[in-house]
C-alpha cells in the first residue's frame, strides 16, 4: 500500500511575517518549520505500519527550497521517502492553486491513502482535503478523532457535538486527522540524523504536467489589495488595591458591561 502524507512548511510562531512588493508571503525569507497540525497526520501513517499494515510512507510538501526542513521532520518521525514541488511559479497560489498542484503531484508518484491535518497552522482554512479528493475523483473522509485501515477500506472515527460517528470509505481516499487523535511522537537523535539519508525527490511544474499560468499569483481567485500592520494593543489598566480594589474592579467591569 502506498500512504502519501501532505506536510505543510509554515512560518515560526514568533516570526514577523514578510511580504513581498505584490502581497504574497515571503515564506522563503522567513523561518519555517513543519506543521503542527500535519505532525499528527504523520504519526497516524507511522501507527498504521508499526501496527502491521504493509505500507510505504511518502510525505509530500509544496513550498520553496527551505521547506526541505519540514521534509526532514516527517521523514524523522518515521517517513519513508520525501517529495517537495518547489517551482516560483507557484508563488502566490491560493488554495485552489495549491490543490491542484498536490493532485498532479499525488497522480504522479501514486497513493492509495493520503492523510493530512485538519489545517495548516497559518491559514488555517481546512479546505485542501476537500478539494484535492474532489480533483482526484476519490473518497473523502474528514476532521477523524481514530482511524483504522480494513481492507480495502479506511474506518474512521468523527466526534460531533451530538454524537460519535463511524465513517467508512473505500479506498483509494482522502483522509485529515484533528489533534485528538493521538499525541505525536518527538523523534530521537538518531531518527533526525537517518532522516538525512532517506530519498527526497524535488520536482517542477512540468515534472507534474502543469504550466506556470495554470497556478500562482496570476491564477488566484483572491487578490490581496492592501497590506496594513494590525495596530498595537492598548496599555492595560492597573488597578492598586489601597483597599478599594474589589470596588474599583467592579465599577471596570460595569462601565463595559460585563456585570
Amino acid at each position: 500500500m502506498k500512504i502519501v502524507v501532505l506536510v505543510k512548511y509554515v512560518p515560526e510562531p514568533s516570526a514577523v511575517w514578510k511580504f513581498a512588493p505584490d502581497h504574497t508571503i515571503d515564506r522563503a525569507a522567513m523561518d519555517g518549520h513543519l506543521s503542527e497540525l500535519d505532525e499528527y497526520a504523520v504519526e497516524q501513517a507511522v501507527r498504521l505500519v508499526e501496527g502491521g499494515l504493509d505500507a510505504e510512507i511518502t510525505c509530500l510538501c509544496v513550498g520553496p527550497a527551505p521547506a526541505k526542513d519540514a521534509l526532514l521532520k516527517a521523514l524523522a518521525m518515521g517517513g519513508s521517502k520525501g517529495v517537495l514541488v518547489t517551482d516560483d511559479a507557484i508563488r502566490g497560489s491560493d488554495a485552489l492553486g495549491t490543490s491542484l498542484v498536490l493532485a498532479r503531484a499525488l497522480e504522479r508518484i501514486g497513493f492509495d491513502l493520503v492523510l493530512t491535518g485538519m489545517a495548516s497552522t497559518d491559514a488555517e482554512m481546512s479546505v485542501l482535503p476537500s478539494m484535492i479528493a474532489d480533483r482526484l475523483g476519490i473518497n473523502q473522509a474528514t476532521f477523524a478523532a481514530a482511524l483504522a485501515v480494513r481492507d480495502s477500506t479506511v474506518v474512521i472515527s468523527r466526534d460531533s457535538e451530538s454524537a460519535d460517528l463511524e465513517v467508512t470509505a473505500a479506498l483509494p481516499a482522502v483522509v485529515s486527522v484533528t489533534d485528538r487523535i493521538g499525541e505525536a511522537r518527538y523523534p530521537a537523535f538518531r531518527q533526525i540524523m537517518l532522516a538525512k539519508k532517506k530519498p527526497i525527490e524535488t520536482l517542477s511544474l512540468a515534472d507534474i504536467g502543469l504550466a506556470p499560468g495554470d497556478v500562482g499569483l496570476p491564477a488566484a481567485a483572491l487578490t490581496v489589495r492592501s497590506i496594513t500592520p494590525a495596530p498595537p494593543r492598548p496599555a492595560g489598566t492597573v488597578i492598586t488595591d489601597d483597599g478599594t480594589g474589589a470596588t474599583q474592579l467592579a465599577g471596570f467591569l460595569a462601565a463595559r458591561g460585563l456585570l
